[in-house]
């Protein structure tokens, strides 16, 4: 476990002592670094990490999200956390990962904070319908299949830092709801905890969905789901999520299903 870095506002001794060393094994939080996922990645090929480690950066410098897409924050206004996973469940359904971790980080925000996150699918948290962290998994190649999963949580960001209009810090959130500024090692706590109840229950073979849905702020709206590759985007009304975690969507020509592709949440009349 790594000490304090200077100007964090996440307190390792602290998060350490809130989280179980079963599930947890190996932590660490650096001040900055490339990319916790390329770097966690990196050290579980090499078999310098194992399953259950966590590393929390305050700063990227190559932070990836979605579709390669590149951003950045100034240090210590968004904590990057990734974790190495290595479920006993089949591969096939690894495609649940990133959206449990979403899972995990909305209720634990909800837990340590009383801010009411939702999930936007496949992979964002959202305060007040403003995207407050983005979710990034990828699979880790070896013998022994794995998986990190990472996790960008805006956390005392302020109006003039976020990076595009419709994003929201922690602390925005907190102040417009005339409540305390979170502690970022309280959520992060919370978030941990709730991740490995939660992995265990689904290697265990509970099913996420009754649990994501009761989060979703996708399904029950009108949507728009642009695709890859340049395919005509389709539109109608998000009615679910199958069992492999694919957003189920009512078109005019019927129901689909999409495991890929950006939503767009579409208000009354467009």
């Amino acid at each position: 476990m790594s000490a304090s870095p200077p100007g964090a506002v996440v307190d390792p001794v602290r998060l350490r002592a809130a989280l179980s060393e079963r599930a947890w094994p190996a932590l660490s939080v650096v001040d900055e670094t490339g990319s916790t996922n390329a770097d966690l990645a990196d050290a579980a090929a090499s078999g310098r990490a194992g399953p259950g480690t966590v590393l929390v950066a305050g700063h990227q410098t190559a932070g990836r999200g979605r579709l390669a897409r590149a951003w950045t924050a100034p240090p210590w206004t968004s904590v990057a956390t990734s974790v190495l996973l290595a479920p006993r469940r089949p591969v096939e359904d690894w495609g649940w990962l990133s959206m449990i971790v979403g899972l995990a980080v909305a209720t634990g925000i909800r837990e340590a904070t009383g801010l009411a996150a939702r999930l936007k699918w496949p992979n964002d948290v959202l305060l007040d319908g403003r995207k407050v962290c983005g979710i990034l998994g990828q699979r880790v190649p070896g013998e022994r299949p794995a998986s990190v999963v990472g996790f960008g949580l805006n956390t005392t960001m302020t109006a003039a830092e976020l990076p595009v209009p419709t994003a929201t810090s922690l602390d925005l959130a907190a102040a417009a709801g005339d409540i305390p500024a979170p502690d970022p090692t309280d959520v992060l706590a919370a978030i941990l905890g709730d991740l490995a109840a939660r992995l265990a229950r689904w290697d265990d073979g509970a099913d996420p969905r009754p649990d994501y849905l009761a989060l979703s702020d996708t399904v029950g709206r009108r949507v728009r789901v642009e695709l890859p590759g340049g395919a005509p985007p389709a539109e109608g009304e998000a009615t679910g999520v199958d069992a492999g975690g694919r957003i189920v969507v009512h078109t005019v020509a019927g129901p689909r299903a999409f495991g890929a592709g950006d939503i767009v949440h579409l208000r009354p009349g467009e």
